[in-house]
């Protein structure tokens, strides 16, 4: 019996139907990107370059005045000052959220009783609206009604309080705090699944070596979990650097703009005074200080590995 053949497929049309075929899969995620990441990005960078201002959405006559924008917001005095604030206010969270994210990785890292529900539970104020953050740390931190202060009172550590949202040093220390405890979820949830991939038969060799904890955690831990190290800090820095809900909400800039950032800043010039052409600049120059940190520090970070 003769035996029946099967159909040759040609390669040469398959190769062709390959190609259209992948791109059929890319182009809804690419118009995606387009549409809400590119053409925003691309409408700030020019807006930066022309006078935008509210007559310009009646008139629709924005006129290009090249580098005009950025010359004033460089050369105003808030300028330096608001950046100022910007590097103390993203250092202090980052060197907290770090260490404080680190630690309870480690110590989640042990097995007890009902540690997942305390995992799960350290998750809530990374889930919980900023705003909403921001308005119960700012009717805690109240001077006068903050239960804070009257805690304080109560153990007889402060007759009078602190000014933690009036005073022009406490305002900054305190818009930090905030903005640390709102980061340390993100910052255990990223380290504490870095240390799981790490294998514990590492462990057990260091420990028959000799090894303490101090020394398992300089030459086993920290060594394995620097990649994940370097995206959390990347990440960290990119996220704070731009935070604008909390200094919002808690001190609106003030206390004579002792927490004013470049974010609050570019809000202000844009929604306040109205001047968009300059709060499009504004945020540009945010844009380029936190790409310039993230390229410096991973080439850094690639050449330490390299050596």
């Amino acid at each position: 019996m003769p035996s029946r053949s099967r159909p040759v497929t040609d390669p040469a049309r398959a190769r062709f139907w390959e190609r259209p075929a992948q791109w059929m899969y890319i182009m809804p995620a690419a118009a995606y990107l387009l549409l809400f990441f590119g053409y925003p990005i691309v409408k700030n960078i020019v807006m930066s370059f022309q006078q935008y201002t509210t007559t310009t959405f009646y008139t629709g006559a924005a006129p290009f005045v090249g580098l005009q924008n950025y010359s004033k917001i460089l050369a105003s005095d808030l300028f330096f000052k608001a950046l100022l604030t910007t590097v103390l206010f993203t250092a202090g969270s980052i060197v907290g959220q770090f260490a404080l994210g680190l630690a309870f990785a480690l110590f989640f890292q042990r097995r007890f009783p009902l540690g997942g529900v305390l995992r799960s539970l350290l998750l809530l104020p990374w889930l919980l609206p900023l705003v909403v953050s921001g308005t119960t740390w700012k009717w805690m931190l109240d001077p006068d009604a903050g239960v804070v202060n009257a805690a304080l009172r109560g153990l007889h550590l402060s007759s009078s309080g602190i000014p933690w949202l009036t005073g022009t040093s406490q305002a900054l220390v305190s818009v930090i705090l905030i903005n640390i405890w709102a980061g340390i979820p993100f910052n255990t949830a990223i380290l504490y699944g870095g240390l799981q991939d790490i294998p514990t038969r590492l462990y057990e060799a260091a420990k028959l070596d000799g090894a303490g904890p101090l020394a398992s955690f300089r030459h086993v831990t920290w060594p394995l979990l620097r990649p994940v190290v370097n995206v959390v800090l990347v990440l960290g820095v990119v996220y704070t650097v731009k935070v604008l809900d909390i200094i919002l909400v808690v001190t609106g800039g003030g206390p004579a703009g002792a927490t004013e950032t470049l974010a609050t800043q570019s809000y202000e010039l844009s929604f306040q005074q109205f001047e968009f052409g300059r709060g499009a600049a504004m945020s540009n120059v945010l844009i380029v200080i936190s790409l310039a940190f993230a390229i410096v520090y991973l080439r850094a970070n690639r050449r330490a590995r390299n050596v």
